[in-house]
């Protein structure tokens, strides 16, 4: 008799048309995934319509609220009658939750009722999103410790967790005081797949005019200061009025903070060297620029473990971070990526000192190709073989 094939509900509190790095996740998870399993994917209906018939994975939307200037609504599936009907009628073998909010909190209650196991992701430093987002008041500090402890209950209520990283991993034991570490899950990328020519490097590098003595860099994400654009900017001031390099740097994304962004740049006379491409969804265009970069910039303090650099690591370009990033956690510094001090003139004297010997640089790019980027399919045949050994599961 043929074996029933596990059925996995993700849950999270945002999906397509956004874009973001927990929706990558979740995505390449369910295409993977649905080629031996039956994924269901629950999330909010998007600002703009989608459309869901284009995934080889089923989507079920719930109903959300609008929240005003802000990337991200509130979803309400609790009070969306058709789709609790819908989730009742799911059949489950398996929750996994990406987000510890109101639809993480329908996926732990489901997984509950019908007694079957949940996994809880922990993707971002929450307590950062915490502390940026609420009111400056005299209760600030007692409404984060009311969130903290609202997120340590939710995460200590799912069967297991899984993050990304030691480095987060300690955190939201450590730090925010979940009770048990959570086991370590890595992202991957498709992107290792797609492999530019010369050609298309070269007739990138065409239409910006990046001379032959130019050096690229890159930005790819949000554009947020909380992820440290602005940070980025100035850096590449300091590097501009040092003369010893040459470049074009390139911010891909859009965010809350792109007009502060463009300010920035133009006040700092830096509109020659840096350019905001804004989004960009064209996944081989995206990894010609990828191609086309000598050296990936990604200062975040705020990321986990950001695919961003893996997918750079998949096109043989490094990535410089700060010290004490956690999604930096798995660099060996100067083999497979590079770190910087915390503070604009040491990063510029970073990427300086970096070009100063070829041979070594060549070699880092090639160690973070072989070492950071794992694909969607190694990882999930990983996903897979702990979901099957998850008490109560079925394979």
């Amino acid at each position: 008799m043929e074996q029933k094939k596990l059925r996995i509900g993700f849950f999270l509190d945002t999906f397509y048309p956004n874009i973001d790095g927990v929706i990558k996740v979740v995505d390449n998870y369910a295409r993977e995934l649905s080629k031996f399993c039956e994924v269901i994917v629950f999330v909010p209906e998007g600002r703009k319509k989608f459309d869901d018939d284009s995934f080889p994975y089923k989507v079920i939307r719930a109903k959300r609220l609008r929240v005003f200037h802000m990337e991200y609504d509130m979803p309400v599936p609790d009070v969306d009658r058709i789709f609790m009907h819908k989730l009742e009628k799911s059949d489950l073998d398996i929750v996994h939750v990406h987000s510890p909010f109101t639809m993480g909190k329908v996926g732990v209650n489901y997984a509950k009722r019908h007694k079957i196991p949940c996994v809880g992701t922990m993707h971002s430093q929450y307590k950062q999103d915490f502390e940026r987002n609420v009111f400056d008041s005299v209760f600030k500090n007692t409404i984060i410790s009311f969130m903290m402890w609202r997120l340590r209950k939710f995460f200590d209520s799912t069967t297991e967790n899984w993050t990304v990283n030691k480095e987060v991993a300690r955190i939201f034991h450590e730090d925010y005081g979940v009770k048990t570490l959570p086991s370590i899950m890595p992202n991957g990328t498709e992107m290792k797949n797609i492999c530019p020519t010369a050609e298309a490097v070269s007739e990138l590098r065409r239409q910006y005019n990046v001379a032959a003595d130019e050096k690229v860099f890159l930005f790819v994400g949000r554009i947020n200061l909380l992820k440290k654009v602005d940070f980025l900017v100035r850096s590449l001031k300091e590097l501009k009025d040092k003369g010893d390099v040459k470049f074009k740097a390139f911010l891909i994304g859009q965010g809350q903070d792109s007009d502060t962004i463009k300010k920035l740049i133009k006040k700092l006379d830096l509109t020659d060297n840096v350019i905001m491409v804004g989004k960009l969804t064209d996944r081989t265009l995206l990894a010609t620029y990828y191609a086309m970069a000598d050296l990936f910039l990604f200062p975040s303090l705020y990321d986990a473990n950001s695919l961003v650099q893996i997918e750079a690591a998949s096109q043989k370009t490094p990535t410089l971070f700060l010290k004490g990033a956690a999604t930096a956690s798995d660099i060996i510094p100067e083999v497979n990526g590079y770190l910087a001090e915390n503070n604009e003139k040491a990063y510029a004297e970073k990427i300086i000192e970096i070009f100063k010997d070829k041979t070594k640089y060549e070699q880092v790019c090639i160690n973070a190709y072989n070492d950071l980027s794992l694909t969607w399919e190694e990882i999930v045949k990983k996903v897979y073989d702990r979901y099957c050994k998850l008490p109560h599961s079925r394979s």
